[in-house]
């Protein structure tokens, strides 16, 4: 049997920050070196001095080009007005496959690869939502409206891609059994994060490290860390490291419960940099799909304490003592006391790194993912010259 051709991939996906974009990176980086030609189209309005950093690194694999345009958070006209400027270009690129990632992503993924069909391209569209759509409640007006919209765009969508299983069971509960094809392939760790971090002489107790967001339990984490303190008997240290909407707030809170000098706050920063910081990794979220940095965390060999949230349990283990309540400090300081104190905690909790490595890689998630493009391609529909 002859090799399979090489693919022309497009990612669409609203902001270059955290996860999504760290997903799309490393989806470059494999398909790439495999041959195949990636191009990304995503927000030109969000991310910073570190994103474009991020970018620099990826550009040479970027066969089919960086297009960045105004993309809001919910759909608009300006995002019509966009699009269509953008039209040709998109369609000069003549890509195979057209994946969405997140709500706006996939919206507009689904759009343009229909648009591309009506006009008789070969192109697959995919989706994965990454949490997106389905954090809303479909017992709200609001969540109706988003839901059923999710629904109606199966109806443009030729395969669905779930970072983890709890995201499948959501989108099934939420939206309904998908109606085209879907398959769970979960985030995995390049090769090179597979390497354990020598911990800085003066590292902290404890770290947070992610978007400065509610959702995102830093609030939650001060206040475990303060309960923490006086469950053990004796000062603590902690940094939280990352950007966000609310960090002004966080900041306030810190100093209003006098940890100035035992918790620090430091802008967004490459996670292995992060981890040499710190000795235990807290994750403390109100709500996730399937969040890189727990994954990064166990790759550089650092233990994890995370709230029962999305697919965390899914790598730590449904039964992990390392899994909190979400949003409840006192079950968070409970977990981060037995970690100060217990000699045995991180070889009783942490799952053994042979078989996350055989889950969780990037090869793996690549390969995987190149297994659902291809069978989302159209047949019958040939490419214009």
């Amino acid at each position: 049997m002859p090799p399979s051709p090489p693919l022309r991939i497009l990612h669409c996906f609203r902001n270059p920050i955290g996860g999504i974009f760290r997903h799309v990176r490393d989806l470059v980086e494999e398909h790439s070196a495999a041959g195949h030609q990636v191009g990304i189209l995503c927000d030109s309005s969000t991310g910073g001095a570190y994103e474009d950093a991020l970018f620099e690194t990826i550009r040479p694999r970027l066969a089919l080009g960086l297009t960045r345009l105004p993309m809001r958070r919910a759909i608009s006209p300006s995002d019509m007005i966009a699009l269509a400027k953008s039209y040709q270009h998109i369609k000069s690129l003549q890509p195979d496959i057209l994946h969405g990632h997140g709500a706006k992503g996939g919206a507009v993924a689904r759009m343009i690869g229909s648009v591309l069909r009506v006009n008789k391209y070969r192109v697959a569209r995919v989706y994965s939502p990454h949490g997106g759509s389905l954090h809303f409640a479909s017992s709200s007006a609001t969540g109706q409206i988003v839901l059923r919209l999710e629904r109606f765009q199966e109806n443009f969508c030729d395969a669905i891609a779930f970072v983890c299983d709890y995201e499948r069971r959501t989108y099934e509960a939420k939206v309904g059994r998908p109606r085209p094809h879907s398959q769970v392939i979960y985030n995995g760790i390049n090769e090179a994060e597979f390497a354990p971090v020598t911990m800085e002489p003066d590292a902290a107790d404890f770290l947070f490290i992610g978007m400065m967001r509610d959702m995102k339990g830093p609030d939650v984490f001060i206040d475990a860390f303060l309960r923490t303190e006086r469950r053990v008997g004796r000062p603590l240290t902690a940094m939280l490291i990352g950007d966000g909407p609310d960090e002004d707030k966080y900041r306030a809170m810190i100093s209003e419960l006098g940890l100035d000098r035992r918790m620090q706050m430091l802008p967004a920063m490459p996670a292995r940099k992060a981890f040499a910081l710190a000795k235990t990794i807290v994750v403390p979220s109100r709500a996730e799909a399937m969040p890189y940095i727990v994954l990064e965390a166990l790759a550089a060999g650092k233990p994890v304490i995370a709230s029962r949230v999305g697919g965390i349990p899914e790598v730590l283990g449904e039964n992990s003592e390392a899994l909190a309540i979400p949003g409840d400090a006192q079950d968070l300081s409970r977990i981060m006391t037995a970690a100060a104190t217990q000699p045995d905690w991180r070889a009783r909790t942490m799952p053994k790194p042979s078989a996350f490595k055989a889950v969780f890689s990037a090869p793996v998630m690549a390969r995987d993912m190149l297994g659902l493009y291809r069978e989302a391609l159209p047949a019958g529909i040939r490419k214009p010259a």
